[in-house]
């Protein structure tokens, strides 16, 4: 399954193929799974896309959660130039800090993240993104319905986009309340779709490359009682919609694993076995600069091809 999909990137590279003047019938997609600091697994990957230039052979790239925000680095052209961001103390610990929860505030800022460090520290390439030939679509879940939704319609301008992103990172009570757009509000995708596959190949999508935070032999379990006694009461305020889509995630996570490893063209790019379970909320800069190089690495050897020869001059 994966040959199809290197095949079409190799026959992409060299035709010099870009979104809008293909020759060729093929919907490429590339999905980024979520995971919040699991994430510095995608971004690393998605390093890989970028140093060997093939972003372009793609006609989309689909984002759940902190792999909504790798992709938009993605897409700006600044993957590479800001993976330090991982391994920051300053940024990582003021983005990501425990003792706020004893503030009753979001113990992960991710309006410091995205509308102070994407601004002002290191920005993000918003209009890079917004004219991008290679469609973003960041996921969210729906606080009233519990559904994935695509928010791609929602992004206009810098603005919408940024609220985008904080809605598709809206960790239930972790990151606060959930996020307003156009009227409706929103919590994070992993909720609903922690690889949004199922949203891709509703939109035709007909070969994927899926960048995964989670080791071939990680498996999602259902919420333990802790969990559900600490969240049922969030839930029951801010997104009433969702609990039950919650109470089933590994149910869903199951239901994604079955598509991608049944769907014809699809390549899955996982950290190696062995690799360190990176959780949620980790902020040591240590373990999370190892998953960055360890996902660079690994997208590396899983495109197998030496592309950067194909590459037009």
């Amino acid at each position: 399954m994966a040959v199809e999909v290197l095949e079409l990137l190799r026959d992409r590279m060299r035709q010099e193929s870009a979104p809008g003047r293909r020759n060729d019938d093929a919907r490429l997609v590339l999905l980024i799974e979520g995971g919040s600091s699991r994430g510095a697994y995608s971004s690393g990957m998605a390093v890989a896309i970028e140093q060997l230039g093939l972003l372009s052979m793609f006609d989309a790239v689909y984002g759940s959660s902190a792999g909504a925000l790798n992709g938009a680095w993605l897409l700006c052209g600044r993957a590479e130039r800001t993976m330090h961001a991982w391994w920051d103390r300053t940024i990582m610990r003021t983005t990501i800090d425990p003792r706020r929860a004893l503030l009753r505030q979001p113990v992960v800022d991710t309006r410091f993240l995205i509308h102070t460090v994407y601004t002002e520290i290191m920005p993000m390439g918003f209009q890079e993104i917004l004219d991008s030939p290679v469609e973003f679509h960041p996921i969210a879940t729906h606080a009233g319905t519990g559904e994935a939704v695509d928010l791609h319609a929602h992004v206009r301008d810098q603005s919408s986009l940024q609220a985008t992103l904080r809605a598709s990172t809206a960790m239930p009570l972790l990151a606060g309340e959930p996020v307003e757009i156009d009227g409706q509000r929103y919590v994070d995708a992993g909720v609903s779709a922690a690889v949004p596959v199922r949203t891709a190949l509703a939109q035709g999508a007909t070969h994927l490359v899926a960048l995964r935070t989670r080791r071939v032999d990680e498996k999602a379990s259902a919420p333990s009682r802790g969990e559900r006694l600490l969240l049922s009461r969030w839930f029951a305020r801010q997104a009433p919609g969702a609990y039950e889509t919650w109470l089933r995630r590994a149910t869903l996570r199951a239901e994604e694993e079955r598509l991608l490893a049944t769907h014809p063209a699809t390549l899955q790019i996982r950290p190696p076995l062995g690799s360190a379970r990176i959780g949620r909320t980790e902020r040591r800069p240590g373990p999370l600069r190892a998953a960055v190089d360890a996902g660079r690495l690994a997208a590396s050897h899983a495109l197998q091809t030496d592309f950067t020869s194909l590459a037009p001059s």
